[in-house]
């Protein structure tokens, strides 16, 4: 039965890290975009690749940590014995 807690916990804890990387990268990427978006239509595409990197890692990065604690709280709530 506790392994059956851990496998559940650590699931949860993954699942909603990778999650967490993907909704992150995206977000970050979508705001250091927009610093982009007055320039004329070359400079907006080499400043687009130029940032696109670094907003990934960052997003992604700051996304797994949080994504993995909040899933990790989660789940430990999920299988956690109630006492009355």
């Amino acid at each position: 039965m506790a392994k059956n807690k851990v496998l559940t916990c650590t699931f949860f804890a993954l699942s909603s890290g990778f999650f967490g990387g993907y909704i992150g990268s995206q977000m970050t990427l979508m705001l250091h975009s927009q610093r982009c978006q007055n320039q004329p239509w070359a400079m907006k595409e080499l400043c687009n690749l130029w940032i696109t990197p670094g907003a990934t890692w960052q997003g992604s990065t700051t996304g797994i940590w949080v994504g993995t604690i909040l899933g990790a709280f989660a789940g430990g709530l999920v299988i956690r014995e109630k006492r009355y």
